[in-house]
């Protein structure tokens, strides 16, 4: 693809790398034929191609109109397209370049802006979430039904195991997770404890700044990734094996802090050594003897591998691969590469795209009738448990059954 990128832009940064991944870019539209808003709505700007189209023509005439704004809203930059993409075009960078581009060169009406401010000063705040997520739950009988059906149930975290073996590796908390459900990262330490390693967080590190970032605050989420390698960073001197993520967006996101931070002359090297020891879960499980763990029985199980993982951290089959080690009977899921309307606070955003991505995804997944969905990011778990007939759970929980 030709472009003519103002030389005031492709002297910046981000303007350099726009220009790069937008001559990737050969036009050919097989991106249209696996994005899920394509697929939903029909419209050639509703798909990777068209959006590359808007944001080039943003970026060249220096203007940015609520055509492309919302446009660009609807993307749930699932990256689905990547994988799809036959030239390598970085579309998810590029979209963030188009987001913080149009936060710092547009307005958005009041309402607007007070949701995704709102949004990210209750989400982000552990103490407020855990509070409101508490009440809520507590009203749940006079809440109505559609508000109720938000509100995931209680679940109880088991007692994290002590530290106490010589392999140590870190873990990323979270910011919504600890809230909706604890076990998770609890699960997980007591998984890793009985292979003979001590998982645990650091309580400086916090959100890992992608909910920010995809809502175009790039500052705020710079400055959460700053102090989240602040946090690490002496347990990454004395020697820690890995930073290991137990929600697959946070792992996409710390695995992107090289890039996210290249240009911060204090960060660039710390973030791309973080970005090095990054691993999911399923990553550090994977080479790991797993003869302790209860098999499971033949135990019918569809798997939804969440957008973050099979396209944001290209880390495919290996959850899949555990689980059927362990005796598990993993059922067909078509359109398992289409994501299920999550994405962040996409779900509170587009409620309406999200929730017919949720439906054709619930169909796929209960087709072929199983006793458990399983899925490897909180996100992904609570939207799709909101109308699902079946039990929705982290996969690490069939490690502890």
């Amino acid at each position: 693809m030709q472009t003519k990128l103002p030389a005031d832009f492709l002297a910046t940064p981000q303007g350099e790398e726009a220009d790069r991944i937008l001559r990737n870019c050969v036009h050919c539209g097989f991106c249209n034929a696996t994005c899920p808003t394509y697929q939903l709505l029909g419209d050639e700007l509703d798909g990777p191609r068209g959006r590359i189209y808007l944001m080039k023509r943003m970026f060249e005439e220096g203007e940015a109109t609520e055509r492309t704004r919302r446009h660009l809203d609807r993307c749930l930059t699932c990256r689905n397209c990547e994988t799809t993409c036959p030239s390598g075009v970085e579309y998810g960078h590029l979209v963030d370049i188009g987001r913080e581009w149009i936060e710092a060169h547009t307005t958005r009406p009041p309402l607007e802006n007070l949701q995704r401010e709102g949004l990210r000063r209750v989400l982000l705040n552990q103490p407020l979430f855990g509070g409101l997520l508490g009440l809520a739950r507590s009203l749940r009988g006079l809440l109505p039904p559609a508000v109720r059906s938000r509100v995931p149930e209680a679940r109880p975290a088991p007692q994290r195991p002590a530290l106490r073996h010589a392999r140590r590796m870190l873990m990323l908390e979270g910011c919504v997770q600890p809230g909706i459900d604890p076990g998770i990262n609890a699960q997980a330490a007591r998984v890793l404890d009985r292979l003979g390693i001590s998982l645990h967080a650091t309580p400086a590190a916090g959100c890992c700044g992608a909910l920010s970032q995809h809502l175009g605050a790039i500052e705020a989420a710079r400055a959460a990734m700053r102090r989240n390698i602040d946090a690490w960073w002496p347990e990454i001197e004395a020697g820690v094996e890995a930073i290991v993520m137990t929600a697959s967006g946070c792992g996409s996101q710390v695995k992107d802090y090289g890039w996210l931070l290249r240009d911060d002359p204090a960060y660039a090297e710390k973030a791309a050594r973080v970005s090095a020891l990054t691993r999911d879960l399923a990553e550090v499980l994977a080479s790991e003897d797993l003869t302790p763990f209860k098999p499971g029985q033949n135990r019918r199980i569809a798997f939804h591998p969440p957008c973050s993982l099979q396209h944001g951290q290209k880390v495919r089959g290996v959850i899949e691969g555990i689980l059927t080690r362990l005796g598990y009977e993993l059922l067909p899921v078509d359109e398992s590469h289409l994501c299920c309307g999550s994405a962040g606070a996409y779900s509170i955003l587009q409620p309406e795209i999200a929730g017919q991505l949720r439906t054709r995804k619930l169909e796929h997944l209960q087709a072929r009738g199983p006793e458990l969905i399983a899925s490897a990011n909180i996100g992904c778990q609570t939207h799709l448990a909101q109308a699902s007939a079946v039990p929705v759970v982290h996969w690490i929980e069939l490690l502890c059954i």
